[in-house]
């Protein structure tokens, strides 16, 4: 009895040692950002310095600047990007879903299409955008993201439509209920944690990219990876400024996960697990 118990002593003891060093491990990097964030550029030219006096200098340059403008600006951006990508993803998943034979290469070739590099898909949306006087503007940025984010979303919603038992819809077909009214009404409700699921990742794509928003963008429509970026100047870097910047772009995608985390986790377990 007594070398079971110290077995299972050691074995907690385990645990708890590799879930600290997880922890250690994963939030290193925001503590380090925040320290950053609250050291003068002294302190800041020793990295190993961690007793310093806090300061609220970069925090005071960074809100009295533009970064309140990017962000709104990322957050519409984000917004629109997923609301389209669901209203078309979510139909197109579920029709390909729907066939029997042709549904698996349909997933595919649209998995495949983002083996294509951004800068093959941009050039053509560039010059589109030239065309027709919409670059720099808020809506070229939007059609550029839904090129990552679209594909991303309905390969994502297939696996969670296939999962449905094909008795509801028929039952809800045979109680009067059109083919449109049985999506809308029997079908999008059990999908429900999937698309929770698919906007989280579909927004923190469009949140995190700069590639598309730094060629298809303008001054005047910054979205916030370009006004980190810009803080890397001829200078040097404003290594204070910048640690601000990031934080404020990592807080919304911290609170979206927090609220809807339920449903992540099930959408995630949803889609891994087939019949």
């Amino acid at each position: 009895m007594k070398r079971k118990k110290i077995n299972f002593n050691i074995l907690e003891l385990s645990r708890i040692i590799f879930i600290l060093v997880a922890l250690i491990v994963v939030l290193f990097p925001y503590v380090w950002v925040v320290m950053s964030s609250l050291k003068s550029p002294a302190d800041l030219n020793n990295p190993t310095n961690f007793i310093f006096t806090p300061i609220m200098d970069n925090w005071t340059s960074v809100l009295s600047g533009g970064i309140i403008k990017n962000f709104i600006i990322s957050i519409i951006v984000g917004f629109a990007t997923i609301f389209v990508a669901l209203f078309v993803g979510a139909p197109a998943a579920y029709s390909i879903s729907q066939f029997k034979t042709g549904g698996r290469p349909l997933s595919i070739g649209i998995l495949a299409s983002q083996m294509l590099p951004p800068a093959v898909m941009v050039i053509p949306l560039f010059f589109i955008g030239f065309n027709l006087n919409l670059n720099g503007t808020i809506f070229l940025i939007i059609i550029g993201h839904l090129i990552l984010v679209l594909p991303i979303v309905t390969w994502f919603l297939i696996s969670f439509f296939e999962d449905i038992p094909k008795e509801l819809e028929e039952s809800a077909l045979i109680d009067g209920c059109s083919k449109f009214m049985a999506f809308r009404k029997i079908v999008i409700p059990q999908v429900l944690p999937g698309i929770g699921a698919a906007g989280i990742f579909g927004f923190v794509l469009s949140w995190n990219d700069m590639f598309f928003s730094l060629i298809l963008g303008g001054d005047s429509t910054k979205t916030l990876p370009i006004a980190i970026v810009g803080y890397n100047t001829f200078r040097g870097v404003q290594l204070g400024e910048m640690s601000v910047a990031i934080l404020i772009a990592v807080v919304p995608t911290v609170i979206f996960s927090f609220f809807i985390q339920k449903r992540l986790i099930k959408g995630i377990g949803g889609g891994g697990v087939k019949g």
